[in-house]
Parts: structure tokens; sequence; C-alpha cells
């Protein structure tokens, strides 16, 4: 009997996509990594994860997990391998006001769990570009991180409790709503950011947060990337640390925005190279009721600031929205980030983090080395600049891979140098397994494999994923 024809016994042939049916699910929405699956399994409850896991360690069978297939470096490619889809474990089975936590299947979509929480006047704050199609079991998988990270942290600090199909189909439950708990190692976090190699995340207890009553957004331009983080310092100090949003776009990145999107407004009647979209969210009744001039405090708050700010010349220009349509619109521009990035021919795409003030030194030496390898190529940088996430871009002309490599280790050379990750929130998948090899701490790597080992003994999750062979 076949893999699947025991699969098929033991939870239903419904449970089974093949065929033609299957073609989408191998295909990321970048359209970069392409697989075909030996099927795509749709289980609809955590005990079928765990009976097709069953299965699939005493056959041998490679299982790749998958939620919304937003991801970008490949983690979900799964040739000659089982794919498992959590989209049916969608359920939010409760939104729990007085604890303030969230309890939801793997499937559950981001903005779905927005828009629970938001109907209960709470937030759940991690959000990016992605959210009508990411789950939160891929985003529990990568360690997530979008805009709202300088304020709220990423996934890994906004869950609680998960639970685990592990290789063999045991269900490790660790669904605790407890945010303190020392009994032993860490098994959580170890889950979150292994994107599905080391068990396979069903169900989460989350953090949701109540919701801000009033926003001021606003896009800046500063003189130059260095004054960014004084300005950062500035408006943390002036709002109580309220700053929720603090995105890097320079003039490269508005120049392509404006030329994929030509209905797009511009953010400023002039052009600047270093620009900045700021939100700063409310929480208290004294900073979010109107005033009598029918101003909000937090609004008068940032409009004080970057007013001080241009008459000393620290700041070049502001803009501040004045409705949601305009801050929608500064929101847009941002979130516009994947298309810019990858729908622009030829390119090699990074994601890193630095220290925060290093930053500006990181856009320094990088310029040269990449015009020394390709002197036609156009970089364009976008970034969660609150807390030092760079995506950084560079289109090339010919897509050689040998130029790509060199490019690629231009970039790593430079973190390595100011004391950077190579990844910040993107994961590792196969995109990034050279990196690994090349970047990580040989004793780290070893004890990765160790860990792999013991929890997958058979390599059947996710194989040839984040972990690089020996």
């Amino acid at each position: 009997m076949s893999v699947l024809d025991k699969i098929a016994e033991a939870i239903g042939r419904d449970r089974i996509v093949t065929g033609a049916d299957a073609a989408p699910y191998g295909k990321d929405w970048t359209g970069a990594y392409t697989s075909a699956p030996l099927a795509v399994l749709r289980p609809l409850d955590t005990k079928e994860v765990s009976t097709i896991l069953k299965i699939a360690h005493d056959t041998g069978t490679p299982v790749v997990p998958a939620s919304g297939r937003t991801g970008l470096t490949g983690a979900t490619l799964a040739n000659d391998a089982l794919m498992l889809s959590v989209e049916r474990l969608n359920h939010i089975t409760e939104i729990y006001v007085e604890g303030r936590t969230a309890t939801v299947g793997a499937g559950v979509i981001l903005s779905n769990l927005h828009d629970a929480a938001e109907a209960n006047d709470l937030i759940f704050p991690l959000t990016l570009g992605a959210r009508g199609s990411a789950m939160i079991g891929g985003l529990l998988s990568t360690n997530a991180g979008g805009s709202n990270v300088v304020r709220y942290g990423s996934t890994r600090g906004l869950c609680l409790g998960l639970e685990v199909v592990m290789a063999d189909g045991r269900i490790m439950n660790l669904m605790s709503a407890l945010h303190k708990d020392n009994s032993g190692l860490e098994l959580r976090n170890l889950i979150i950011g292994a994107e599905g190699t080391l068990g396979i995340i069903t169900a989460a207890v989350l953090r949701v947060l109540p919701k801000p009553k009033a926003y001021a957004t606003a896009m800046v331009a500063v003189p130059q990337l260095s004054d960014a983080l004084s300005l950062l310092h500035r408006l943390q100090d002036a709002t109580g640390h309220g700053v929720e949003a603090f995105e890097y776009m320079p003039r490269s990145y508005i120049d392509k925005h404006m030329e994929l999107f030509p209905d797009a407004s511009a953010p400023f009647d002039a052009e600047h190279d270093v620009n900045i979209m700021i939100e700063v969210a409310a929480t208290q009744d004294k900073d979010a009721l109107p005033g009598d001039d029918g101003q909000l405090p937090v609004v008068a708050t940032l409009e004080g600031l970057l007013g001080e700010m241009l008459e000393r010349g620290s700041l070049l220009d502001a803009v501040i929205a004045q409705n949601e349509a305009q801050r929608q619109e500064m929101w847009k521009r941002r979130e516009d980030a994947g298309e810019v990035a990858f729908f622009g021919g030829a390119f090699v795409n990074t994601d890193v983090a630095l220290p925060l003030d290093q930053i500006a030194e990181f856009d320094t030496r990088l310029t040269p080395r990449i015009k020394a390898i390709d002197p036609d190529s156009e970089e364009v940088i976008v970034a969660h600049l609150g807390d030092g996430n760079i995506h950084h871009t560079t289109y090339i002309k010919r897509n050689d891979p040998v130029i790509k490599d060199a490019l690629v280790e231009a970039v790593e050379d430079v973190v390595q140098e100011l004391g950077g990750s190579f990844s910040a929130e993107h994961g590792i998948g196969v995109s990034k397994l050279e990196t690994m090899r090349r970047r990580k701490d040989p004793v780290a790597l070893d004890a990765m494999r160790a860990i792999k080992a013991a929890l997958d003994p058979k390599g059947i999750l996710n194989p040839g994923k984040v972990i690089p062979a020996p």
C-alpha cells in the first residue's frame, strides 16, 4: 500500500489533493520558487496532522508544512515530498478579553485575527503587507517581524503557547497562557523560527493588546540617514515610547514606487534622499481625545516636535496625515515594497539586521563594493529602521549567478563587519543555506544539527531547509 493510500485510509481521500489541483501549492507568491509535491494534504484538525506524521515517520516520507506561502526564501519547496497545508486549521477558538489572549489555529489568516481582535477593542499587533494571506503557522515558523516590531517585538514575543505535532506524530501541548514559566527548556521559542524543521505548529496562544485610541502618522525627510536615529530617540522621549512604525524609504525607493504605481502621490512636493514614515499610537484618553481646537493631542505632540525640528533645520520636510485616507496612503507606499523589490527584473534581495547606530555606516560602506562588482547595478533600500531591519535590493542588468553570489557576499561582508545578522525577519529556507554555512558560528551549527537529529531522527520534516548539511 502506498503512503497516500495509507493516509487516505486513515483520514479520508478527500484530504488529499493531487495532479493539477495540487500545482498551485507548488508556487510561492513571487514565482521565484516552484516545486511539484507528491500530494498536498489538507487535514481538518491536529489529530489528523498527527496521523499523517505517524504514517510519514513510519514510511520515511518527507513532509513540508505550508501556510499562506507568502515567504521569500523557498521554505515550502516540496519536490518528492508531501506538502501539509494547515489552511483548514483556521478556527479562532477564543479571544479572551480579560486575559488578553487569543487561542487560534495555525491556518488562521492574519487579517482575520486582526478583525477578531478589533471586534473586542483589542489588537494583535503583528502587521505586514501579506496580512491578507499569511497564516499564523507560517508567521510563527519564520518568527515574522513586520512594521510594528519597534514597539511590540517580533512574533516570538507575541506568543505565549503552542501546540506542535512532532516528527513521529506525538502531540506536544505547550498551550499555556502563562507569561512566566521556568519549568525546563524553553521549547516554545525553539519551535518558533524553525520553519517546520522540528515540528509542525497546529495552534497557538497569542498575546492581544489594547487597541490604540488614536494615531499620528507622518512622512518626514531628514538631511542624512545618520539624523534618523536622533529623530527616533526624540520621538520616543516625547511620546513615552509610543512609536509603532519608523520606516525608511530613500529616494531610490520612492522613484521605483512611482514608476511601478504611477497614480500614487509623491510624499512631498520636493524630492529628498532620506524619507521616513512615522506612526505614533496613543493608548490613553489624554492623548486621544480632541482638544478645544478639535486636534488630537497625539497629533499635536507630533506636529509640535516636527515643527521645532524644521525650524532648527534638523528636518527638511514633514507632512502629517490629516485623515484616515491620507494615513492609509502613507502605509500603502511602504507596504508596496514587495512589488517594488520583486517585480523589477533581475535582482538580488537581502534581509539583514544591524545595530541602530551602524545603519548609516552600512549604506556608506556597501555602495562602493556593489559598484565594484557591477557598475551598472541599481540599489534600492527599504527598512524597518526602528529595529535595524534593512531590505536591500540590487537590480542588475545581467541575470548572472556569479555576479549575484558576489553581491550577496558583499552585503554579508559589510553586515558582519558591523556586527549585524544576515537574516532579520524572512527566515532561512533554502535561499540562505550557503550563507548559514559561511557565516553562522560552527559550534552553533553543530548544536542545531544535534537538535534536529534528536527531534527528527529520520529527517522527514522540511528536509534541506534552514540547517545546512555538514
